[in-house]
């Protein structure tokens, strides 16, 4: 009896011993990754559908009236400064040449008579067998003829100019546009459509638009007395193409539009960006990313806050590295992986990275961890490291 209670007891103090450092293992506080979080210089994007258009639209419309005789150029080619473009037929004009060719010959046919007429008369006055009167008349006569002359080659030319108008030469360098003509089509200076229209190349405008509190929240972030001082001194923005690629050349902003549109609220903007290899085509879609830039931001992965109902919360930590959930104000880097701090937490406030379902007041050993340490998505938000 007595062996049997001296078991009981030894074995009671070995269950008790087991639970108590059972106990103990619980409360020892576990290792979590912890961010001291730092100023740092960072930039997020801000996209804005454009349409792109080159920075001159020409209009290629015939001078006169006919009917579409050749095409030179297909649609879409790149063209030179002088190259011939378009024929026209117009019979008339050629018929006009002809006649006035005629006349011109005509004309200094009957000036040759006028000037010989003279040439009889002068030595007949000079020996008095005709009056003077007869010499004035010869003279006042081949003057006239020598007008005729004039008048008859002003129209040869008039009629010359009408046949060169029948060729249309490129204005400029550029792209053909689409051409709604086919050859044999009647086109005239007053057709609705124009023949083609030619884009200048070397440099494109990407129209944009901006609401007017986007606005008044640009003209607040960029330094500036003016409108136009402010847009000396904004950022050089990114063109993103329909294909989701960034355009390898920074554009610069200008105004378009000093107006906000009543029916749309917006204003619109434009931004200049070179185009030298002309890939870049009149009429394409694209995205203008304005940069804001932070020079001294406080950064937190967005995978270690979460979220209550609308609001976003993060573990940081106190002085003795308890947990104390805290509500953060921020925005998301256009990656999607970062938040920037913009109330709540302050530099060198220390944040757990890991913590899942951590509870206040719950003890941690913190395992220093720095931001560079730390896995990155590729993402178009930049983090460069003040």
């Amino acid at each position: 009896m007595n062996k049997l209670f001296f078991v009981f007891i030894i074995a009671s103090l070995l269950i008790s011993c087991n639970n108590v450092k059972k106990k103990i293992n619980s409360t020892t506080p576990k290792d979590y990754s912890v961010l001291t979080l730092e100023p740092r210089q960072t930039a997020t994007y801000t996209d804005y559908p454009a349409t792109i258009q080159g920075q001159q639209v020409i209009e290629v419309r015939p001078m006169v009236d006919g009917y579409l005789e050749d095409i030179y150029v297909p649609e879409g080619v790149a063209v030179k400064k002088g190259q011939l473009l378009f024929k026209i037929s117009n019979p008339q004009f050629e018929q006009d040449a002809i006649t006035a060719q005629a006349a011109v010959k005509s004309a200094q046919a009957d000036s040759a008579t006028a000037e010989m007429n003279l040439e009889k008369v002068r030595p007949l006055v000079e020996r008095d067998i005709v009056s003077k009167y007869e010499l004035d008349a010869a003279q006042y006569t081949l003057n006239s003829k020598i007008a005729a002359v004039s008048q008859a080659r002003a129209s040869l030319r008039n009629a010359e100019i009408n046949i060169g108008y029948t060729y249309i030469y490129s204005p400029k360098d550029g792209a053909i546009g689409l051409i709604p003509y086919k050859i044999g089509a009647l086109v005239s200076s007053n057709s609705s459509s124009p023949l083609t229209t030619l884009s200048t190349a070397n440099s494109v405008y990407a129209y944009f638009s901006l609401s007017e509190t986007q606005l008044l929240n640009f003209y607040n972030s960029v330094p500036g007395n003016s409108i136009s001082d402010k847009l000396k001194h904004s950022p050089q923005v990114g063109l993103v193409l329909a294909d989701g690629s960034v355009y390898q050349y920074k554009g610069t902003l200008q105004t378009a539009s000093g107006l906000i549109t009543a029916s749309s609220g917006t204003a619109t903007f434009k931004a200049d960006f070179p185009n030298p290899t002309g890939i870049i085509l009149s009429g394409a879609s694209a995205n203008v990313r304005i940069p804001n830039n932070y020079d001294s931001a406080l950064l937190i992965p967005q995978s270690s806050t979460f979220q209550i109902q609308d609001k976003i919360v993060a573990y940081k930590l106190d002085d003795s590295s308890k947990v104390v959930s805290t509500i953060i104000n921020a925005i998301p880097t256009m990656d999607g992986q970062y938040y920037i701090i913009l109330d709540g937490l302050k530099a060198g406030d220390r944040v757990v990275l890991n913590g899942i379902n951590l509870k206040d007041g719950f003890q941690v050993t913190p395992r220093n961890t720095n931001m560079d340490s730390i896995p990155k998505a590729n993402g178009t938000a930049k983090q460069h490291k003040k």
